[in-house]
């Protein structure tokens, strides 16, 4: 997709947001499916992810780790966005999205309760082959960031809303 698709995919979206800016608000859902073990099943549109626990905190590494599908949703959605941006600049990009993020297993363990519970650190990482002068590669990364969905829920801590449901097991 060049800039010129791209701009007449997105100008009609942003012409109808621009006048009825409800029309922007959707909401994704994802769910899952207890499974077998200490299991979860999430469809992710395409296929079906199984995560379980990481070995650090039990699992044997068969399953997916849901702080990996975290991380892995930053750079997917990091490059995603850094290619949308590079086509609206007209900039060759090319290269790698990196995401790696810190745990201390004794908070989720319960080991040490001042030890935090989820990530302590989070660092995105580009590796981009490109011509573009720095300024282009600058402005590149600063609407990358301004733009990534993920980065930015993950940095602005969203409202947040937990709730149970319960249904009585018939035996």
């Amino acid at each position: 997709m060049d800039r010129a698709q791209l701009r007449s995919v997105q100008e009609p979206l942003k012409e109808r947001y621009r006048a009825e800016p409800d029309a922007a608000l959707v909401t994704l859902r994802a769910s899952g499916t207890l499974g077998d073990g200490i299991s979860c099943a999430v469809g992710t549109g395409r296929a079906l992810a199984e995560a379980g626990l990481h070995p650090a905190s039990g699992g044997d590494g068969s399953l997916l780790c849901s702080g990996d599908l975290l991380l892995e949703a930053l750079a997917a959605c990091a490059g995603v966005t850094l290619r949308a941006v590079a086509t609206s600049l007209e900039l060759d990009v090319q290269g790698a999205v990196h995401a790696e993020g810190d745990l201390d297993f004794r908070g989720t363990l319960g080991v040490d309760r001042d030890a935090p519970v989820g990530f302590r650190a989070i660092r995105l990482r580009f590796e981009l082959d490109t011509d573009a002068g720095d300024d282009e590669v600058a402005t590149l990364l600063r609407l990358t960031e301004r733009y990534c969905v993920v980065l930015q829920t993950i940095a602005s801590t969203p409202e947040l809303a937990v709730a149970l449901d319960r249904r009585r097991a018939s035996l």
